[in-house]
Formats: structure tokens, C-alpha cells, sequence
């Protein structure tokens, strides 16, 4: 029973309505004539003073509509008192169109801001997700702030930026409900610190019947210091402001007449709870009891820390709004993050539109459509493969490609240091499979009646093939929950078998990073790439490609590398070291130079300086064409003073590569520094996977 409607008392008595009598009393004129004349004077005087009162109101009422000719009501009777038309000028919506069911008329966004924000907070929702609603959007502010360049600001009057913002949120609700409540059909109050993203709200309000009075939001019933202190009945609640509420329009045309009757009637300082209080009081309805509202409007309790460390969060995947944003630089960065979900969501759907296409053609006895040859340098052919891990099947026992083992350490056969630590960018990889992993699984958990939680990966296998797919072998820990019938939580072990198809393949043209190389050839290029496409990486060791033979020229050399290496002692580590500068640089003929700073050995070392300069010398009579020279200091060791010395003898413009004696490095290390040190602009960083401690 509705708490605000009458209640008999429990006394078991049926109170039943009896029709109104009129007693009519007919009295003789005599003795009580005199008072009978008194009441009737005074009757007549309250007729003229009614009379008067009435004609006053209807005067002024006339004379209000004569003079604001702008004012109307909408179908529901609620009056509209500003110019319709510029408010939709403000938010620039053509009402003239059709609203229903179009791309642009599903939602409304009325976000409360502040004059201080405007150019920062506000105008960073506008850039990001405010553009890409399946609706519009508006930024209400005080009646003295100053509009914002492009921004479709609204300045509601009488009300300023004075926290809590109790007379700004009801005056919103209340414009909202006078000017665009025939145009929408759901109703969002947001805060400027908030990120929505468009896509999941548009499926999630589509699923929903907009008829039906609705207040969606995360539920709230106050913090345990404000439990009991709201003025909130046990069965009351309210929905958090923060995190973004909803309204449904027959919620919002039901609350908008009783804007005013709830300011004056305020009971806390929370101006959320204040609206879950006139909701439930005029509307009926509470805020959405539903746990799973956590998790869809997400509120983040580390304040001005929220999202500011790593985006790859289970919360950041599933939710339809991440509060709080505080600094609005960070807005951007979540935004640009969000938009790199939407190409991977974009490419999966390619693969899965051209999977499609290659099996109906197959089954029709036709070959793929105009994918057999690449049109503009993009390659299609590879992904109309289905998923299986036999993709590949090498010819030759040099084509295997091998599986690494990863568990508490990694194991990578092609590394220097078979043994290590998994890198941060396995690691990263290996959580991003976990995540679609498990909400793949749970897809389906709320109609099952179970939940399944990751515990852990026990240990698993890794390979990638260039040419199509990343692909996992994963044993893996999960804890099984069930809370529907015979509730039961146990432990279970599962492999899943992953495959991660690439995209298409596609050939870009680059300025050649060979010293006096003009251009590419493209055309081998592409013949390269084609023979990899269609017939596998076994038929690459047989492509007779002809290179120029200017390419050979010394004008064609890679761009020298020059090696500064400080060094205090460990003759052991140096020995090491430059069995792999032998093998890597001087065998394989790099454009390299080796400058070794050496320092005089810390008290109890011995003093290796001499055996230093005897193992270069020997080396430098074996391979004249490669430099290598010793700088010999007198000072204890200083890895600063070691640059400073060896950068003094580069000229400008070479590539320095400043490495410690217990560094391991490969050619493609050599490759990826030329490639992104950009004079002027960016260093090269090798990471751990190109170089091992």
C-alpha cells in the first residue's frame, strides 16, 4: 500500500461513504428577525469582497498572458514560460522532425556545472562523449555565468553556483520538463566530472519500455554516518546523483509540477536525496533496487585518483558511466581509450563479416569476391579462416613456430635469456585474454543462475604467428558459484583454448631507414607480401626477390650505432659481453662503433684495464672495418661522467646506444632503435623483450 495514501484505523470497521443530505429549516418571521437581518448583511459583504478578490485575479491573469504573448502549455498542462525556440536553438535539435524512434531523440542529458567549470569540465564532456549521444545534451549553469564558445549552455534563473546545488537540480528538472519533454524519451541528470559511454546507455535504454515510469540509477540510502539522519523510511532509498540518474518521461511530467513544493520542503543538504524524495513522493517510484546498478553506473570511491592509473579495469569494460573524473585532462585520456575499444570491436566484427562471406561463397562453389588480389596495399584473404589452431602447418622443421611456457617465470626459446620474468607486456596481453576470457563465460550467468570468478592461471602456452592469430593455451583457475536452486561455491580447473585473429593485413609506404634511400621498392614489397598471404611463410625462404644492388653500396648502410659502455672491473661480464657484440656486430657486419669507458677499479678489485685493452686490440685485428677503441679514466666509476665522454666522441647526428656490461641485445635491438629514434624528437627505450638483464 502506498504510504502516502489514507489508511484506516485498525479497528476492523468498515468505513462506508454515505451520500450529503441538505436539511432544509424554515423559520418564522417573529422574534429572532433582527438576527436573521444581521446575517444576511453579513453575507452580502463577504459576496462583494469574494467578488472583488476573484475579479482581481482574473484581471491579472489577463493582463499576464497579455503581456508574455511566449507562454503555452504542453499536453500534459505543464506551462512552458521561456521561448521554446531558443532553447532548441540552444541545443541545436530541429523539433519540426519526427521524434519518435530516431537516432537522435532517445535521450536528453541535462548536466549541472558551474561558471568555474565551463571551459574546462564542461567543455571536455561536450569534446568526448557529449558529441556521440543517441540524443542531445545541455550544460545548466547560474544566471550571471557567461557562455562558453560552442557549448549549448542554458543559465537558469534565480539560481547561482552555491553548493549543494539543491535549487539548481530541481530548476533543471523543471526546464527539462517544460521544453523537451514531448521530444525524448528518457530524461539523464549528470554531473560534469561523469563519463557516459553512448553506445552502452543507447542499448541499455532501448531495452527498457519508455511508457512505464522509471528511476534508474545506482541506489543509495546514505553513508554510515548519514544512515538514519536523511528522513528515509526502511523501504526509501534514492538514487545516487554521481554516477548519473534516469528518468523516464512520465516520472519526469509527474515530478516537474511539485519542483517548487519540494524546495520548500528540503530535508538534508543532498540535493540527490532531496530528488529520490520528491520521485517517490509524486511519482511513486524508487530509485532501481538492483545490485547490478554498481557495477552499470560505476562510482569509483578513490576521489580525484579515480582512472588515473591503468584503464584495462573489468569496471571500465562493464559500465555505462565512470564517475568520478576530476581533472578534465583525464576526460580525454579515458575517451581515447573507450574509442581504441570500439576499433578492436569494429575489427572483430570484420573478421567475423568476412569469416561469413568466405563460408557462403565456399558453399556456393564460388572464391571470395575481389579478395584475392589486394586493393589499395590491404589484404583480406586470411580472414575467412575459421578458429582452430591448425591454421598453420609447417612444411619444414625450420617453419614450426614454438610455444612458450608461461607460469611464475617465462620461457622463450628465441631469447638470449630463455629463463625470465614475464615482461609487463606478456603480463598486460595475458590479462586482457583473462577479461574476454571471463566475460564471455559470464555472458550468460544471470539466466543460468551462476557466477564463475577468475582465482588465477596456473600455467599456459603462448605462440604467435605474424600472418594470423595470437594464440593461447591457458590452465586456469576458477571459483564456480551458483545462487539459484541448490546454492553451492566450489573450486574448478579449466583450459581454454584462445586464438586473437589479427586484422588485415595491410602495406604502408615508409621512407626507407637506410642511409640514402630514396624510396622503397614497393612493388617487391608487395610481392613479398603476397606470397606470405597465399601460401604461407614456407614459401618466403623461396621467393627470389632482386634486390638493387646500389643497396650494397656503402652509401646503403644501415645507420651507424655507436656503443658507449662504462666499465669498473668485472673483466668476466665484459668477456660475455662482447661474445655477443662479436657474434651480433662483427660477424654480422653491422654499421656499429664501440667506445668502452673504463674506470679505476673500486679498493679490493683487481685491475682489469690492461686485459680490457688486449681483448679489443685482438678483436679490432680481426675485424678492421668495425671501430672499437678504450677510453681509460682515472676516476672511480660514474655512469654520467661515462656518457659525457663517450658522447663527446660522436659527431652530431649518430645514434648513441648507452648499455651496461650485463645487457644482452639481438639485431632486431639494433632494428627497432634506428627505427624510432627520430632526431630532435624522440628517444628509443629498449624494453626487456629486446634486451635481458
Amino acid at each position: 500500500m502506498n504510504p502516502y495514501q489514507y489508511q484506516a484505523p485498525p479497528t476492523g470497521i468498515e468505513l462506508v461513504p454515505r451520500p450529503l443530505k441538505m436539511k432544509l429549516t424554515v423559520r418564522a418571521v417573529g422574534a429572532n428577525s433582527s438576527s436573521h437581518g444581521r446575517q444576511r448583511t453579513i453575507g452580502q459583504l463577504l459576496g462583494v469582497v469574494f467578488g472583488i478578490c476573484l475579479g482581481y485575479i482574473l484581471t491579472s491573469t489577463i493582463r499576464h498572458f497579455m503581456l508574455n504573448p511566449h507562454i503555452c502549455f504542453s499536453k500534459h498542462n505543464i506551462p512552458v514560460y521561456d521561448n521554446i525556440n531558443e532553447a532548441f536553438r540552444v541545443i541545436k535539435h530541429d523539433r519540426s522532425k519526427d521524434t519518435h524512434n530516431s537516432a537522435k531523440s532517445l535521450v536528453f542529458v541535462g548536466v549541472m556545472t558551474a561558471s568555474m567549470y565551463l571551459n574546462t569540465r564542461a567543455k571536455a564532456v561536450y569534446e568526448t562523449w557529449g558529441r556521440e549521444l543517441p540524443g542531445k545534451i545541455a550544460f545548466f549553469t547560474s544566471e550571471a555565468s557567461v557562455s562558453a564558445g560552442d557549448l549549448p549552455v542554458i543559465r537558469l534563473k534565480g539560481v547561482d553556483d552555491s553548493y549543494p546545488p539543491q535549487k539548481k537540480s530541481f530548476m533543471m528538472l523543471k526546464y527539462i520538463a517544460e521544453h523537451f519533454s514531448e521530444h525524448f524519451e528518457y530524461f539523464m541528470r549528470a554531473d560534469d566530472d561523469v563519463y557516459v559511454r553512448s553506445d552502452k546507455l543507447e542499448n541499455f535504454l532501448r531495452s527498457i519500455n519508455s511508457s512505464k515510469p522509471h528511476f534508474i540509477g545506482q541506489a543509495g540510502k546514505g553513508n554510515q554516518d548519514e544512515f538514519g539522519h536523511l528522513s528515509l523510511k526502511d523501504d526509501e532509498n534514492f538514487c545516487m546523483g554521481g554516477p548519473g540518474v534516469i528518468l523516464s518521461r512520465s516520472t519526469l511530467l509527474k515530478v516537474a509540477p511539485h519542483v517548487r513544493d519540494c524546495l520548500k520542503n528540503l530535508r538534508s543538504t543532498h540535493e540527490d536525496v532531496e530528488v529520490g524524495r520528491c520521485v517517490r513522493k509524486y511519482a511513486e517510484v524508487p530509485c532501481t533496487w538492483s545490485y547490478e546498478m554498481q557495477s552499470i553506473l560505476y562510482h569509483n570511491s578513490s576521489g580525484t585518483e579515480a582512472f588515473t592509473g591503468s584503464l584495462k579495469q573489468r569496471e571500465v569494460h562493464r559500465a555505462i558511466t565512470l564517475h568520478p573524473i576530476k581533472n578534465h585532462t583525464h576526460l580525454f585520456r579515458l575517451h581515447s581509450y573507450i574509442q581504441s575499444l570500439k576499433i578492436q570491436s569494429e575489427g572483430a566484427k570484420l573478421v567475423h563479416l568476412v569469416r561469413e562471406l568466405a563460408r557462403t561463397t565456399e558453399e556456393m562453389g564460388l572464391s571470395m569476391p575481389h579478395l584475392d588480389k589486394p586493393a589499395d596495399g590491404v589484404f583480406l584473404d586470411h580472414l575467412g579462416m575459421d578458429v582452430t589452431l591448425q591454421k598453420w602447418n609447417p612444411a619444414l622443421e625450420n617453419e614450426v613456430i614454438p610455444w612458450d611456457f608461461i607460469s611464475r617465470a617465462a620461457f622463450r626459446l628465441g631469447d638470449s635469456n630463455p629463463r625470465h620474468r614475464p615482461t609487463s607486456g606478456t603480463d598486460e596481453g595475458l590479462e586482457d585474454v583473462v577479461r574476454d576470457i571471463m566475460e564471455n563465460i559470464n555472458r550468460v550467468s544471470k539466466e543460468r543462475g551462476r557466477v564463475i570468478d577468475f582465482k588465477e592461471v596456473l600455467y599456459g602456452y603462448v605462440r604467435w604467428n605474424p600472418t594470423y592469430a595470437l594464440e593461447y593455451i591457458l590452465d586456469m583457475l576458477l571459483l564456480y558459484k551458483k545462487y539459484r536452486g541448490k546454492k553451492m561455491t566450489v573450486s574448478v580447473r579449466r583450459h581454454a583454448y584462445v586464438q586473437i585473429p589479427f586484422g588485415p593485413l595491410r602495406i604502408h609506404e615508409y621512407e626507407s631507414i637506410v642511409e640514402g634511400a630514396e624510396a622503397n621498392d614497393t612493388l617487391g614489397i608487395h610481392k613479398i607480401v603476397e606470397v606470405v598471404v597465399k601460401n604461407g611463410l614456407k614459401d618466403f625462404t623461396n621467393l627470389h626477390y632482386q634486390v638493387p644492388q646500389a643497396e650494397f653500396t656503402s652509401e646503403r648502410k644501415p645507420k651507424k650505432i655507436d656503443f658507449i659502455l662504462p666499465l669498473a672491473g668485472r673483466f668476466g661480464s665484459f668477456q660475455r659481453f662482447m661474445d655477443d657484440f662479436q657474434r651480433i656486430c662483427l660477424e654480422g657486419e653491422e654499421n656499429v662503433r664501440l667506445l668502452v669507458v673504463s674506470f679505476r677499479p673500486s679498493p679490493g678489485e683487481d685491475d682489469t684495464s690492461e686485459n680490457v685493452e688486449a681483448l679489443i686490440s685482438s678483436l679490432q685485428l680481426d675485424y678492421p672495418h668495425i671501430p672499437m677503441s678504450v677510453i681509460q679514466t682515472n676516476a672511480t666509476f660514474a655512469r654520467a661522467l661515462a656518457l659525457e665522454l663517450g658522447a663527446s666522441q660522436c659527431a652530431d647526428g649518430d645514434l648513441m646506444l648507452f648499455i651496461d656490461v650485463d645487457m644482452t641485445f639481438s639485431s632486431a635491438s639494433l632494428d627497432r632503435i634506428r627505427l624510432h629514434t627520430i632526431k630532435g624528437h624522440q628517444v628509443s627505450c629498449i624494453q626487456k623483450t629486446d634486451m635481458a638483464l
